[in-house]
């Protein structure tokens, strides 16, 4: 899957990454200097050649980063590339670990809550897992699934590997005995694109997916308590109301029990707020920009940033203001930040126009009537063409022509 710009954030710690480089800084104004800029084009790789059926090499990769996430504690980062490599990151300071490969490209990734581990997802349907603590060891396959992954996730209490499918599914299974599935969360009519288990609801998921919906679960049952279309907050008049969309960043503030979306190729954030008690989704506000989000992502205690495509103003952060959310463009931090990503924009250049990927895996529509009617049509056609070519009958009917025993029999007598 192509991968275009990304944001993270965990505590004071921001990284922007886009191509093959992300950079990392503070948001905080006591670590003014604190700047890391990493380029994957620049790690170690694997000297053997691989080659394909015919013998000759296969494509590496681009060196892309595909997927990347915090520790929950923000001492570790790590990142996927197109080129088959997980990278693992040490954050304070930063510093590169280790460098492994993986089996496939990958396509979402998290770090179990205790941070001993990191979950790998990729394009084949399979999750492995490596060691933080022996950062230089092997992966270990977990678990399988027969479509392509789009997210992995893990509860709060390490018990439960929770995986996201292209075939509509979210599976829950045991982190001890992947093998072992406690459930299945069905619903969705189109790929799951996104799930996220609500850090202070540790019974609760969040899924998105290519149908355009919201969904809230009770995971372990399986049970939706709440589906709540995107459509409910945009009006019909907006250019993208009849587009199709899939959600490519859930992110949670868990101090106000509010959701944000972004969503790939659209320049707006849907913000929603989690009734947790009614076990149910409030659609709160629609934050529209000027150019294309490419991600979002929430500090803690400080506001909603959100990633866009636009050199002089890369980054907008949000604060809600009287019960709705705003940009507050004087913000120092934001200013500070922003010049660090407009001074490495070069990094961003190549991820204009460029989607998550999500358009190549809709459902193809199959309307076995209408291709009949066509076909049926067409036949008629040719057969009334046919006629029309046909010689017209003699003044008696249509002649019937003679065999050459006949004729000569006939001259005979």
């Amino acid at each position: 899957m192509a991968s275009s710009a990304g944001l993270a954030l965990c505590g004071h710690a921001l990284v922007v990454r886009g191509g093959s480089r992300f950079l990392a800084t503070s948001t905080s104004s006591s670590d003014d200097d604190n700047l890391f800029i990493y380029d994957c084009s620049a790690a170690e790789k694997k000297s053997q050649e691989h080659k394909g059926e015919d013998g000759q090499p296969v494509d590496q990769g681009s060196d892309t980063v595909l997927a990347s996430t915090f520790s929950k504690s923000g001492s570790y980062f790590v990142l996927t590339d197109d080129s088959k490599r997980l990278i693992l990151f040490r954050t304070n300071p930063w510093q590169c670990l280790s460098v492994r490969t993986v089996v496939r490209r990958c396509t979402a990734l998290t770090f179990t809550a205790s941070e001993e581990r990191i979950l790998v997802a990729d394009k084949s349907g399979d999750v492995y897992s490596f060691s933080v603590l022996e950062p230089h060891g092997g992966g270990r396959l977990e678990l399988g699934h027969l479509s392509m992954l789009l997210d992995v996730a893990v509860s709060p209490d390490d018990r439960f590997v929770l995986t996201a499918d292209r075939d509509e599914k979210i599976r829950v299974s045991w982190a001890a005995a992947p093998h072992s599935i406690e459930s299945f969360c069905l619903g969705h009519t189109e790929f799951v694109s996104r799930i996220f288990v609500v850090p202070n609801h540790p019974e609760l998921l969040l899924s998105s997916s290519g149908d355009r919906t919201l969904r809230l679960w009770e995971y372990r049952s399986g049970r939706e308590l709440h589906c709540c279309p995107l459509t409910s907050l945009q009006e019909p008049a907006e250019p993208w109301s009849d587009k199709r969309f899939a959600v490519s960043r859930i992110t949670y503030w868990s101090q106000e029990d509010c959701v944000a979306l972004s969503c790939d190729g659209l320049p707006v954030v849907y913000i929603f707020q989690l009734d947790a008690a009614q076990r149910q989704l409030v659609p709160r506000q629609l934050l529209t920009f000027q150019h294309r989000v490419w991600d979002a992502a929430f500090e803690e205690g400080h506001g909603l940033w959100v990633l866009q495509d636009c050199q002089e103003d890369p980054l907008v952060l949000c604060r809600p203001v009287g019960g709705q959310w705003q940009s507050v463009p004087e913000s120092a931090e934001l200013k500070r930040v922003s010049a660090h990503v407009r001074v490495n924009w070069a990094m961003l250049e190549g991820c204009a126009g460029v989607d998550s990927g999500f358009s190549s895996l809709y459902k193809a529509a199959c309307d076995n009537m209408t291709t009949y009617l066509k076909k049926k049509e067409e036949r008629l056609k040719q057969q009334l063409e046919k006629r029309r070519r046909a010689p017209p009958p003699g003044p008696s009917g249509p002649t019937k022509r003679m065999k050459t025993g006949d004729l000569a029999r006939g001259c005979s007598s």
